[in-house]
């Protein structure tokens, strides 16, 4: 995991805990809004309110500060299929991931982005995570699915394709929400457009794992 600079001396002062947290918050809203790539320490250095000299003493580089909040993002984001529950009623388990998956796009939609363009970049500082850990808990939770499946609590699916797309359609709401607004227009695209998505995806994806009953 990538530390910055102070916290790697042996004793961190409530003070430099909070310059942390105001550079990388600093970073989040230049990253979210220009790219890694149209970033600069300078930018992030004026949106903490710091000098740049200052900045560097907690993190040395650009890429320390991006690749410390991807680890973040990556690791929040994985939280909701984390509590996938194998034990669980299975429509019960996916209504629940598809809820918390549009709350984070609701309330982390920069960080939603940020990983977004990591992503499209072809994901130069996170490849080592997609490959490892995300790829073994998304395996993990494929199993629970096809678990479901045998035992005929579900539809037969394909358990990957189906997290990709609740994936897709879930962080749409973070990563296109201009567009979705603007869409939706002013009498649709208040706070509730999240509760019109929940109630629709779950609708899509619960009517569409339903097994099929047989007339003989």
């Amino acid at each position: 995991m990538a530390l910055p600079r102070a916290a790697k001396t042996q004793r961190r002062t409530r003070i430099q805990e909070e310059k942390e947290e105001r550079i990388l918050e600093a970073a989040l809203e230049v990253f979210a809004t220009n790219g890694f790539r149209g970033s600069t320490i300078d930018q992030i250095a004026e949106v903490a309110g710091m000098s740049k000299p200052n900045l560097l003493y907690y993190f040395r580089t650009k890429e320390a500060m991006h690749r410390a909040l991807i680890e973040r993002v990556l690791d929040t984001w994985l939280d909701p299929l984390r509590a996938f529950d194998a034990e669980g009623n299975p429509s019960a388990e996916i209504r629940s991931y598809i809820r918390r998956k549009l709350e984070m796009s609701r309330d982390f939609p920069r960080e939603s982005r940020l990983f977004a363009n990591e992503v499209l970049q072809g994901a130069p500082h996170i490849e080592d995570e997609l490959v490892g850990p995300l790829k073994q808990l998304v395996d993990e939770k494929a199993q629970v699915i096809r678990a479901w499946a045998k035992a005929g609590k579900i539809a037969k699916c394909d358990p990957y394709h189906l997290i990709f797309a609740i994936w897709a359609t879930t962080q749409h709401y973070a990563d296109f929400d201009v567009q979705v607004r603007a869409v939706l227009g002013e009498d649709l695209a208040g706070e509730g457009r999240f509760e019109d998505a929940a109630r629709f995806l779950e609708q899509l994806f619960l009517n569409g794992l339903k097994v099929q009953s047989t007339v003989p």
